[in-house]
């Protein structure tokens, strides 16, 4: 390590400290903290990222940044240090564009508003969070303006998780997914017999659920030694390091698919998490690349995975040794079918693979109007039944089913696309995978996951964000970001077992 880079990456590590810090208050706020510790952590949250930005944008640290850039640009085009001065100029350029009261005062109404959030859950009214949810709102704006934009404020907030995204982009690849989508709903609707999945439902007692869900991911290769899962209101994972990744999931008794793919989902962002270089540790390289690419990882594994015929050959045996009552006679075939099963619903974490894109058009595009100004905080319960019966022919009931359901509105806008660009890139990778190791079907029939988790260490995981999602994809997948092998996957899936 040079002494540029020493000196550079000092700084980063430091940051990073400070960053996985305020990450493990996060953690503990959703899901050991008493309710009365919100407002003392939001104050905790908001000195540690100001200590983080002060660092970031510090003349020390400009300084040591422009001694690196001088040294990488005389580099040979392959070294690594350019994807590092890459990586480290875009934060370094984002965070001197924003003021660290601007920070400060996000990060204490990241709190508010997931304490207000949690009561309106309660309430099961969003006029609750409303007030809480209107302030961020307006601070997404100003963030947005500080940032600067192509076309409009919601392109600023896109770029802070998936680089060089833009609403026009997302729009885009929404609108494609959308136009084949929609009618398969429509045509799989009619031919809703043809799949039964009632002994999904019932009782399963909440431990039992449990320890099936972590002996899973343990058969995925998620290491234990370096992980753990708790329980949360709303499913996520967060990393310290790469020793030192949590997870969680919600349990309900009545019903098994619930907690079961939602911890094979987290479990999914932990493996990336846990694989990522410990060489470039505390570093922006060290990290994945994007939201979008993170998501790539839980919706290929929960779905791609775990909804298939060949995990189902492995693990059937156990679900049923686990629950015998519940799953009685059915076969492969059955609960195959059953987890697979098709049907517009409220919930977008319970949503079907078929569906889920439709999901995210509505939190998009209700985003996006509220960026530009189309749409106020407190008449989003309105607008979202709206879209969810235009997409999806459902109402909800109440809020808590309809615009409380995500927790991701308490810390700003722009999140919710990655979730669809992660559906693409898991058949991406899916097939690239299928075509490096001929017989992925039969190792998975036998419970053998180390083949595809090497694939995907190699590809993506050991390379933190040395790539760009596009550069990534070519090299791992031979072509850039497209829905073909996304729709194909669905397409093929779904006419096959609804006899389309």
């Amino acid at each position: 390590m040079t002494e540029r880079l020493s000196a550079l990456t000092k700084r980063l590590e430091e940051i990073d400290d400070i960053q996985r810090a305020a990450a493990v208050l996060g953690w503990d706020q959703m899901t050991y903290m008493p309710r009365g510790g919100n407002a003392g952590r939001g104050e905790q949250l908001a000195t540690l990222a100001s200590l983080a930005h002060e660092r970031l944008v510090s003349p020390a640290f400009g300084a040591a940044l422009a001694a690196f850039a001088e040294e990488a640009q005389g580099a040979p085009a392959d070294d690594i240090r350019h994807a590092l001065l890459r990586t480290v100029q875009r934060a370094y350029d984002q965070a001197t564009k924003l003021p660290q009261e601007l920070v400060a005062r996000q990060m204490r109404l990241t709190v508010e508003a997931y304490e207000s959030w949690v009561a309106a859950r309660a309430a099961k009214d969003f006029a609750v969070f409303a007030p809480a949810f209107a302030k961020m709102v307006e601070i997404s704006r100003e963030i947005g303006e500080a940032l600067g934009y192509p076309d409009e404020p919601y392109d600023a907030l896109l770029d802070l998780s998936e680089p060089g995204m833009t609403a026009k982009a997302g729009a885009e690849l929404l609108g494609e997914l959308k136009a084949h989508l929609v009618p398969l709903v429509q045509e799989i609707a009619a031919r809703k017999d043809r799949v039964d999945r009632s002994f999904l439902y019932g009782h399963f007692a909440d431990e039992s659920q449990w320890q099936l869900g972590l002996e899973a991911i343990e058969a995925f290769g998620f290491d234990f030694g370096r992980g753990r899962q708790d329980r949360s209101i709303h499913p996520f994972t967060t990393s310290f390091g790469v020793g030192d990744v949590r997870i969680t999931t919600r349990i309900s008794e009545e019903s098994f698919a619930s907690a079961f793919f939602s911890t094979l989902h987290e479990g999914g962002h932990g493996l990336y998490e846990q694989g990522l270089p410990a060489e470039w540790a505390r570093t922006p390289l060290g990290q994945a690349i994007s939201s979008g690419v993170h998501e790539s990882q839980s919706r290929l594994w929960e779905n791609l995975v775990g909804r298939s015929r060949a995990f189902w050959r492995y693990f059937l045996p156990r679900a049923k040794a686990v629950f015998p009552a519940q799953f009685g006679e059915n076969g492969v075939e059955e609960i195959y079918r059953a987890v697979n099963y098709v049907e517009p619903s409220l919930i977008r974490v319970d949503a079907d693979e078929v569906t889920y894109n439709l999901h995210i058009a509505v939190r998009f595009e209700l985003e996006r109007a509220l960026m530009q100004g189309e749409l106020k905080a407190k008449d989003v319960p309105e607008a979202w039944r709206a879209k969810m019966q235009q997409y999806l022919g459902v109402t909800p009931p109440d809020d808590l089913e309809g615009a409380l359901q995500d927790i991701h509105w308490t810390g700003g806008l722009g999140g919710f696309i990655g979730y669809t660009v992660g559906n693409v890139v898991s058949a991406q990778l899916w097939e690239a995978a299928g075509r490096t190791i001929p017989d992925l079907t039969e190792r998975i029939t036998q419970g053998d996951f180390a083949p595809l988790l090497g694939f995907l260490r190699r590809e993506l995981h050991q390379l933190g964000s040395q790539e760009k999602t596009e550069g990534f994809l070519r090299k791992a997948t031979g072509e850039g970001l497209t829905t073909r092998p996304y729709l194909g996957y669905i397409t093929g899936k779904y006419r096959e077992i609804y006899g389309l």
